[in-house]
């Protein structure tokens, strides 16, 4: 996985695009019936400029399939994220 984040993190984008290429290329390479991808980042832009805010980050996440088509799959995977980040 660090790999491929590596891979698309490498070009000038902005989060949400490259939150996208992540599950697009999960679901181009193992064809699962859903994927979920959920990104939080530092911005160096925000940190040191513009805002100066220090401990700021953004979060943003890509769900297709069942991720997207039902609401119940999509909450535990939310959870799931929110319960391994405390």
């Amino acid at each position: 996985m660090a790999r491929l984040v590596d891979i698309f993190a490498r070009r000038l984008q902005v989060q949400e695009r490259l939150t996208r290429q992540i599950a697009d290329a999960i679901e181009d390479a193992i064809k699962p019936q859903g994927v979920g991808v959920v990104m939080e980042a530092q911005h160096l832009c925000m940190m040191m400029r513009g805002v100066e805010k220090q401990h700021s980050s953004t979060v943003t996440s890509a769900m297709t399939g069942v991720f997207r088509e039902h609401q119940g799959t999509r909450n535990e995977f939310l959870s799931l994220v929110r319960r391994s980040k405390d």
